[in-house]
């Protein structure tokens, strides 16, 4: 089973991550990270709302941010709820959601939230929409192109197990044009983590470039559900504003 550094060292820019697992004691885990290669995607940041128990994604410069498109680029990337977790690298993120209930199967509520959802309309690259939840177990959803032009629908359904999570990204780490698209089942990695704040800065430094290449980290952050049911969000952003 891999670290977070020996994952995604491998993998010059991954694009956006999705983890879902447990801590090593057995806490509920989901991480996010953003790593973005244009100016639109690195004008961001991740902010924390405790009120609300969830995890936004907004914009660090509005001018710069609309050179792409923000419809893609600013989402609650994290909601925690009594009925679970939802994470997504965009809008859907609501929908998963609101699919959740207490004791269901992961499996059901990703495809019931994301079956009005398709992959991102960013031609050339059509970036997956990738998803992940924890209700009874854990759960990971990738939406791609398939070479038709129809959806390809991957869904994961995982027991949680303390110290491990499975990850998903938008790539398969390769920085070409176009960007490949994930494939294959999400990787098993170790999460020997204490707390949120560990971990959402381990997740941070695990995407730092090899020496000499372009750094693409824009944001990590990580939401922790105790076993009293006590949620704890924490983040890591590049650029303060």
């Amino acid at each position: 089973m891999k670290s977070l550094t020996e994952l995604l060292q491998a993998m010059p820019y991954p694009g956006r991550v999705v983890i879902v697992g447990a801590l090593a004691g057995g806490q509920q885990c989901v991480l996010y990270a953003i790593t973005g290669r244009s100016p639109s995607s690195q004008a961001r940041r991740l902010e924390i709302d405790a009120m609300e128990q969830k995890i936004f994604v907004r914009p660090t410069d509005e001018e710069t941010l609309r050179t792409g498109n923000p419809d893609l680029l600013v989402y609650e990337a994290i909601m925690c709820g009594k009925d679970g977790i939802a994470v997504s690298n965009g809008k859907q993120t609501t929908d998963v959601f609101s699919a959740l209930r207490a004791g269901a199967h992961a499996a059901p509520v990703l495809l019931a939230g994301l079956a009005g959802w398709e992959y991102e309309p960013d031609e050339p690259n059509w970036t997956p929409r990738i998803s992940g939840c924890i209700t009874d177990g854990g759960g990971l959803s990738v939406l791609k192109r398939a070479g038709n032009g129809g959806v390809l629908r991957n869904t994961f359904e995982f027991p949680l197990i303390a110290g491990q999570g499975r990850m998903v990204a938008t790539y398969t780490g390769e920085n070409a044009n176009p960007l490949p698209s994930f494939a294959g089942e999400p990787r098993i990695l170790a999460l020997p983590f204490a707390s949120a704040q560990e971990a959402a800065e381990a997740l941070f430094e695990a995407l730092a470039p090899s020496a000499g290449a372009p750094d693409f980290r824009v944001a990590a952050a990580a939401a922790v559900k105790s076993h009293s049911g006590a949620v704890s969000l924490q983040v890591k952003n590049r650029h303060a504003e």
